[in-house]
């Protein structure tokens, strides 16, 4: 897919990053900082992580500046409702660095934090990747933990087959 129409990147953006949120609404928030296993990230650093990569990484490589990316940890924001909050506050700043995406800047390139040249439209490709990424691991976090988690598109698994099975019958 490649990105030339910034609106329509723009839109796409907020749909997955609303997904992402639409599945940490349904999370307990005292169980915002657990995790499987010791020294493994909780589901508050994975929901930090993704917007502090968003806007420190992401947002300012493709301005034209190096990532400056530091972490994911407590420090951003403790509790349920403060990283709902610091999400929210990131993802927006985010969004007004990507509004200001030029068509000669989508198809002109962006410097990796590795020090890789890489087309700006495809680096950003890159960071939906990233997020569906986390956002499975989240998926599997929240199972683990028995939580009833919204399916991404609309309708479960079993929904879908059952439609399926409808149509091949009727």
């Amino acid at each position: 897919m490649e990105i030339r129409d910034l609106g329509t990147f723009l839109e796409y953006w907020e749909s997955v990053f609303a997904r992402t949120t639409r599945l940490l609404r349904v999370l307990p928030p005292e169980h915002i900082e657990w995790t499987h296993a010791e020294g493994r990230w909780t589901i508050g650093d994975i929901a930090r992580h993704l917007v502090n990569i968003e806007r420190d990484m992401y947002a300012e490589t493709v301005a034209g500046r190096p990532s400056r990316y530091a972490g994911h940890g407590r420090s951003y924001a403790d509790g349920y409702e403060a990283v709902m909050a610091f999400r929210a506050a990131r993802h927006a700043e985010s969004m007004a660095i990507f509004a200001l995406l030029t068509p000669e800047r989508l198809a002109g390139k962006s410097v990796t934090p590795a020090g890789t040249p890489i087309t700006t439209w495809k680096w950003l490709r890159a960071m939906g990747e990233h997020e569906a990424h986390h956002r499975g691991q989240l998926y599997l976090m929240l199972g683990m933990l028995g939580v009833r988690t919204p399916p991404i598109y609309g309708l479960t698994e079993e929904e879908v087959a059952a439609r399926a099975h409808r149509a091949v019958t009727d």
